[in-house]
């Protein structure tokens, strides 16, 4: 297993969801007990959108003050604002626009209509992240492909080797849409907590080359300051 990773396994893919959806709102309201705001950075993905859907749903919600949230994205497809391949516009359906989250809290990645490139979008996100304070994400969320991907960081790829920056431009990504925008790695290792969630059998092989320190996969490279969390489902870890 890699670093100080702890692994937390659940019976589902609903079942994960429910419980992560839980545990970032608990989270969420421990940090804002001792400190002013909270940085989260959230993932897509079919359980990444399912765990916002059940943080919609949770009466926890009404417990945070979320004008002191301020939310992110690890990564984002490069494409028109309004294409449904877009995280934030997945996050917002399921959750954003039920919260009362003030939108200048929402730090959306640029999309392919309000910038020339993604090399022009990553650098704007990345100012934005400078303007605030280059926060150390107190929650950070990514999803893991069954290649063992994780945000927009692909094995083999450039974008994962990528050093000195906190944002960068992906392209000829091996998952379509192939431009992307992603956190680099170091911009994700500076998270106090990650949580790579997964679910499935046809994660099973990555997850398990990810702990046992497999650095040919992204997934395995990732870590937080104080916490990393595997949150997974029964399949996922019938290879571990």
């Amino acid at each position: 297993m890699t670093g100080n990773a702890r692994v937390v396994v659940h019976t589902d893919a609903e079942a994960l969801a429910e419980a992560t959806a839980a545990r970032l709102l608990l989270t969420v309201i421990d940090t804002l007990s001792v400190q002013d705001r909270a940085d989260v950075v959230l993932t897509g993905g079919t359980v990444g959108i399912a765990t916002l859907a059940a943080v919609s749903r949770s009466p926890l919600a009404a417990a945070i003050d979320w004008t002191s949230v301020h939310v992110w994205w690890g990564d984002e497809r490069f494409v028109p604002a309004g294409d449904a391949d877009r995280n934030e516009g997945q996050a917002q359906a399921a959750l954003l626009a039920g919260l009362p989250l003030p939108e200048e809290n929402i730090h959306r990645m640029g999309a392919s209509s309000d910038f020339a490139s993604a090399e022009e979008a990553a650098f704007a996100y990345a100012e934005d992240i400078a303007v605030e304070g280059a926060p150390a994400w107190d929650v950070l969320m990514l999803g893991m492909g069954p290649d063992g991907h994780v945000a927009s960081l692909f094995p083999g790829h450039e974008g994962y080797a990528a050093t000195g920056a906190e944002v960068v431009a992906v392209h000829d990504s091996p998952k379509p849409p192939p431009t992307r925008v992603s956190l680099t790695l170091e911009s994700i290792r500076r998270a106090k907590r990650v949580w790579v969630v997964a679910a499935g059998a046809a994660k099973a092989e990555v997850v398990g080359r990810s702990l046992h320190g497999d650095l040919e996969l992204p997934a395995a490279a990732v870590r937080g300051v104080q916490e990393t969390l595997w949150l997974v489902d029964a399949e996922a870890v019938a290879q571990v």
